[in-house]
């Protein structure tokens, strides 16, 4: 039987989003966070139902990271209204991914969570 390789920055990932999701079951129906991962770049998103149409779950993406392998480091990006990418200019490299996990929650210019 074939074990399957542990990915780490994964582990890493859903620790981080479980710490900032509401704790409330009920809530998360109206609001929740997510994230996507393939190896290279993480999506994070928050979660809710569309306005005028709930039954419509939007995925509306706050936060980019990247892993680039050949140098070692992790980039991070917010979403701007324009809905471009920009390098999150008060920190957007680091050697770690937990590092740019603990930028996104400080959100010091509330470019993530508003």
């Amino acid at each position: 039987m074939e074990k399957k390789k542990i990915d780490i920055n994964d582990k890493i990932l859903k620790a981080f989003i479980e710490q900032i999701r509401p704790n409330d079951l009920e809530v998360r129906k109206e609001i929740d966070i997510g994230y996507s991962w393939d190896g290279s770049i993480a999506l994070l998103y928050e979660i809710r139902p569309q306005w005028n149409k709930p039954e419509n779950i939007l995925h509306h993406e706050f936060a980019k990271i990247r892993y680039y392998k050949s140098r070692g480091e992790w980039n991070l990006y917010w979403m701007r209204g324009n809905g471009n990418w920009e390098a999150y200019e008060p920190y957007p490299v680091a050697t770690h991914l937990k590092k740019l996990l603990e930028e996104i929650s400080k959100d010091t210019y509330g470019c993530f969570f508003g």
